[in-house]
């Protein structure tokens, strides 16, 4: 498989959000701005925890709320990851992550399925950190999953610090992604000899 085939840069423009995303599955620099400290927190563990290359700009109407910027992020993320794999031909297709933060414990499994699901067990006992609503966490994995055609299991096993949980589960998310997206093979991780 060619290198430049495991890139992707997705422009998104709409009344509420312009986004551009790079992503490297072979890795590269990581640089994120969503306009939301937390986020790019989040972001940012997400990048470097898969190693991948990931580059985000986010210019989003937060005088509203982080919702629109956090979906939209999403869903370019999704798009980004769905492209840069193209047929899926040699990948792992699955893996599993669990990962520990500090009290926190997340597991994240996926499957590159070409059939997007989402499962979100994650209980938050606030409704921010900082400024950010943790309600968006689930919105963020629900459109990643969506547009890349992801199976995504997110579970939060237990944990006490909401910000330890989040990031919990980004690092987890990360890993598993990383994982899942390895070459193994030269073939379509599929009995069918295809994945859509």
């Amino acid at each position: 498989m060619k290198d430049n085939a495991r890139r992707a840069e997705i422009v998104r423009d709409t009344k509420e959000t312009h986004i551009k995303l790079f992503l490297d599955l072979d890795g590269g620099q990581v640089s994120v701005d969503s306009g939301i400290g937390f986020f790019d927190h989040m972001l940012e563990l997400l990048g470097y925890h898969s190693g991948f290359g990931l580059e985000v700009e986010c210019k989003g109407d937060t005088r509203v709320d982080g919702h629109h910027s956090v979906e939209d992020v999403g869903i370019a993320l999704g798009k980004a990851l769905s492209e840069a794999i193209g047929d899926k031909r040699g990948i792992a297709r699955y893996a599993t992550s669990f990962i520990p933060m500090d009290e926190s414990l997340a597991a994240v499994s996926v499957d590159f399925s070409g059939r997007p699901y989402l499962v979100f067990n994650a209980d938050f006992s606030a409704s921010k950190v900082g400024e950010f609503d943790l309600e968006l966490v689930e919105e963020f994995f629900r459109a990643v999953a969506t547009y890349g055609g992801i199976t995504l299991h997110v579970n939060l096993l237990y944990g006490s610090n909401n910000h330890h949980k989040a990031e919990a589960v980004f690092k987890a998310f990360a890993r598993a992604i990383s994982a899942a997206v390895k070459i193994v093979s030269d073939k379509v991780p599929s009995s069918k000899g295809m994945l859509e």
